[in-house]
């Protein structure tokens, strides 16, 4: 399988974190040296592994909003 090389741009704002110190996290994420995108994810301290999680464009991550700021919490 070929290595996933990815860069964070920028980091946007903590979730949540676990009791072993990952932390669910919105990022703007270049993978593989392409347009970064919005990335939804949980991370190992220091950013060195992963979880799986989602990638969305800036519209997409629009969309998203709408349907967020819809729901009655």
């Amino acid at each position: 399988m070929a290595e996933i090389k990815y860069e964070i741009k920028e980091e946007l704002g903590l979730i949540s974190e676990s009791a072993k110190g990952w932390k669910k996290e919105l990022n703007l994420v270049s993978w593989n040296d392409k347009e970064p995108k919005y990335d939804l994810r949980d991370w190992a301290p220091g950013h060195e592994k992963m979880g799986k999680g989602i990638t969305l464009s800036l519209e997409e991550l629009r969309e998203l909003k709408k349907l967020l700021n819809a729901l009655d919490l």
